[in-house]
């Protein structure tokens, strides 16, 4: 391998990179911003939204878990089955149904916390 081609690689390597976190930048605020309605809707500082682990923390008691129930997503196979979980126990308390829930709360998730923070939804801490 000669110099000038090494040079380049890291160039168009260092290029990549750059834009992709540009693109993960806007994701994040597009998150915080998405959470911190869901989380002032229930009654929790929308300002926690903005510290990445203490986020899932706060989104776990949202749906009724206990905060200690997040380290479920440090087991692999069972952090899926839990994140299903708590997808359709956030739905339930904010009064969406399973299929909202399933879909729009767990496998897109952004879009549905968009929609439960700026929409008419509201949360009730006793299921539905």
């Amino acid at each position: 391998m000669h110099l000038t081609e090494s040079i380049t690689d890291q160039a168009q390597i260092t290029a990549l990179s750059s834009q992709y976190g540009v693109f993960a930048i806007v994701w994040y605020v597009i998150v915080a911003i998405a959470l911190w309605r869901v989380f002032s809707k229930a009654g929790y500082p929308g300002v926690l939204a903005l510290i990445p682990i203490v986020n899932v923390f706060i989104l776990v008691k949202v749906a009724g878990y206990s905060a200690w129930a997040t380290l479920l997503y440090l087991i692999p196979i069972v952090n899926i089955v839990f994140g299903i979980l708590v997808a359709l126990r956030l739905g339930e308390r904010f009064g969406k149904g399973g299929v909202f829930s399933f879909f729009l709360l767990w496998l897109f998730s952004v879009i549905g916390y968009l929609i439960i923070g700026f929409g008419s939804a509201q949360y009730s801490e006793r299921r539905v």
